[in-house]
């Protein structure tokens, strides 16, 4: 989603919101994240005015007060948390682990592969297909559900690297783990943000 992702060509502009869109916002991140309750305050706190970054393709990103880049949607999909926040608040989502050779081809915005998520170094968490997952360097989340917040939640998960300690990208589970496991070739998770890429280098906007 980011990989060719310029903030110089990419942003069409800045939105600021109303009080109640900003509620609503507040509901959904609530609804879909329970594991953030009482830290979305910290997040987002209630006096801070945050705004949306439109861009390209269809993509918002929530950023707030102070410029911080918090959470990215496309289109009406469910909100994604940035690599940058999952570093600081790295519980609010379950993952799965990828092993040590598929790091550096998820680092160059490519999906993960079925054989990186079974392999000797790589763990998963049970998911259904269309999950956002985290990992502990990878964080990967599904953007084409359209079903209950409550149930976006469950399909969060995060992707971690062998070896290492921080969300490496975040991604859509192509596949359950069930099928994942026992088909084991084509992709398992397609790759929506990773570190260094266009929304990772993105400053903080003012």
């Amino acid at each position: 989603m980011f990989k060719r992702f310029d903030e110089k060509e990419s942003i069409s502009g800045v939105q600021q919101l109303k009080s109640s869109v900003q509620k609503g916002i507040r509901t959904k991140l609530q609804e879909q994240f329970p594991h953030l309750d009482g830290y979305l305050d910290s997040i987002l706190p209630k006096k801070d005015t945050f705004r949306i970054v439109k861009c390209h393709d269809h993509i918002e990103i929530i950023v707030s007060g102070a410029g911080e880049l918090l959470f990215f949607r496309q289109r009406e999909g469910p909100w994604i948390p940035t690599l940058r926040l999952l570093h600081k608040y790295p519980f609010f989502l379950p993952w799965e682990q990828v092993d040590k050779g598929a790091i550096r081809f998820v680092l160059s915005g490519a999906n993960i592969m079925c054989p990186g998520l079974t392999s000797p170094g790589a763990k998963m968490t049970p998911v259904e297909k269309g999950t956002v997952v985290v990992s502990l360097l990878l964080t990967i989340i599904t953007t084409f559900f359209r079903g209950p917040y409550s149930l976006v939640y469950a399909m969060l998960r995060a992707v971690m690297a062998e070896g290492k300690q921080h969300a490496l990208a975040v991604g859509v589970t192509a596949l359950s783990t069930t099928d994942i496991a026992s088909v084991n070739k084509g992709v398992g998770i397609e790759n929506c943000h990773y570190l260094n890429d266009g929304l990772w280098q993105m400053k903080p906007v003012k």
